[in-house]
């Protein structure tokens, strides 16, 4: 059971005829029904797995992958469910869709793979709309983790107080599962968490400023982190190979899900260790050239914030930042994008970022009144490139030895959205190429 292209015709008439608040109250009500209907046609394959879901802003790919490595290196038959990749053990495929969630029939068709597997875990990235449109209807989740949370999806929500609230389910599903550990995992540092920490009967809260399991010694490299992570006398020496002060967060919360589970010291810290990397998440390129490259799927301004601060003070030349900003998605950060890239960047390179329907252009106008604060002047320290294979070429010709560029925004993502339709795109392999020609030379 699926949407045909008659329904979703339908759909998109009934959107533009019903006031926007309206179709928003009405529209979870139909994934409801289909949601019930898929699973009752499948025997509600999410019964009786052990499900952890992985909620959040950022960091929801990193955080899921460090736990099923953990796990999956402790023993336990482990399943994985992400936006870059699927699967159980060793066997992962590539997440093809250009979402997190995939629509309720192929996700039923997943879970039926994984029941038929046995296994032990399950780690479903899980995202805002996928609780709000009841994707995840049916699924026993046994934990949940939140990363953090900040201004996004406002697009799809309406107010920020709805997109917490959609958050706030996939607490309240672990807490219903009686036969599950109706444990939260919860980042203390950020502002919202006790309206997480609140509606389950078991917590562990982690930071490096407050909560019960915090990070110390915390020793930052361009390549990963090591640090000592304490909680109630128990102590743990941790090496993330994931670089970033946003991964000591991702793998704390890791570390709680491992001692909600029940692992081992030893299991925890190796488990942690064995994730080398994310593919699109800070995943360096490198051809021989004499400055550094890296793409990353940062596309907030929190996740801009936090790389950029972090990054900076391990720059030699100059930062040097390429990306856009979606269509039919947030529009407000947009400009505050264009600040942070003005703030903390020396040379930015502006280019599409799925426009979708939108005009390319105006994304960028209005990225462009948040660079333009800090006194950039287009074609001396911002520069504007729509096409985004040309826009990477432009980027690398302007980088001098110690230079570092950052691609941000597509990361791992498979397609890239335009006007005239959707398209493969490989950032990475894009890169290569680009890099490549550029060496040659």
């Amino acid at each position: 059971f699926t949407y045909t292209n008659e329904q979703m015709s339908a759909k998109s008439q009934l959107k533009k005829l019903l006031p926007t608040k309206v179709f928003r109250a009405v529209e979870p009500y139909g994934h409801l029904v289909e949601a019930f209907v898929v699973n009752l046609l499948n025997g509600f394959p999410g019964k009786g797995l052990k499900v952890i879901g992985v909620t959040g802003t950022n960091g929801k790919t990193s955080t899921s992958m460090l736990i099923y490595k953990m796990l999956d290196s402790s023993g336990y038959k482990t399943g994985l469910m992400t936006t870059i990749e699927w699967g159980i053990g060793g066997e992962l495929y590539t997440q093809e869709e250009h979402y997190t969630n995939v629509p309720v029939r192929e996700l039923m068709g997943r879970l039926k793979q994984m029941k038929k597997a046995k296994v032990d875990w399950l780690v479903l990235e899980t995202t805002s709309q996928g609780l709000s449109q009841h994707r995840v209807f049916g699924i026993d989740f046994s934990v949940a983790v939140i990363t953090n949370l900040t201004h996004e999806h406002l697009d799809y929500h309406g107010t920020f107080a709805n997109y917490r609230s959609a958050k706030q389910k996939l607490f309240k599903l672990a807490n219903r599962n009686r036969s599950g550990l109706r444990t939260g995992v919860v980042n203390a540092d950020d502002d919202n968490y006790e309206y997480f920490a609140g509606v389950v009967e078991n917590k562990i809260l982690y930071g490096i400023n407050k909560g019960d399991l915090r990070a110390k010694d915390i020793d930052l490299k361009a390549t990963g982190s090591t640090y000592v992570a304490e909680i109630d006398g128990d102590k743990y020496k941790i090496k993330c190979n994931l670089p970033g002060s946003f991964n000591v967060y991702n793998s704390l919360a890791a570390i709680g899900v491992g001692r909600a589970v029940g692992l081992s010291k030893e299991q925890i810290e190796s488990g942690i260790a064995s994730l080398k990397s994310v593919k699109g998440r800070m995943t360096e390129i490198n051809e021989g050239q004499d400055f550094e490259v890296i793409v990353d799927f940062a596309h907030t301004p929190d996740s801009f914030e936090k790389l950029f601060k972090d990054i900076k003070p391990l720059v030699k030349g100059r930062l040097i930042v390429m990306f856009g900003s979606p269509g039919r998605r947030d529009v407000a950060k947009r400009a505050a994008q264009g600040d942070l890239a003005g703030k903390y960047a020396d040379l930015i390179v502006l280019t599409e970022e799925d426009d979708r329907d939108v005009d390319g252009m105006a994304i960028i106008k209005q990225i462009v009144s948040g660079v333009e604060k800090h006194g950039r002047k287009l074609d001396k320290d911002y520069f504007v490139v729509r096409d985004r294979t040309e826009a990477i070429s432009f980027t690398f010709r302007l980088a001098k030895k110690g230079d570092v560029v950052l691609l941000l925004g597509k990361g791992h993502e498979r397609t890239i959205e335009s006007n005239d339709g959707t398209h493969p795109w490989d950032e990475i392999r894009t890169a290569h190429d680009a890099l490549k020609a550029i060496v040659k030379k």
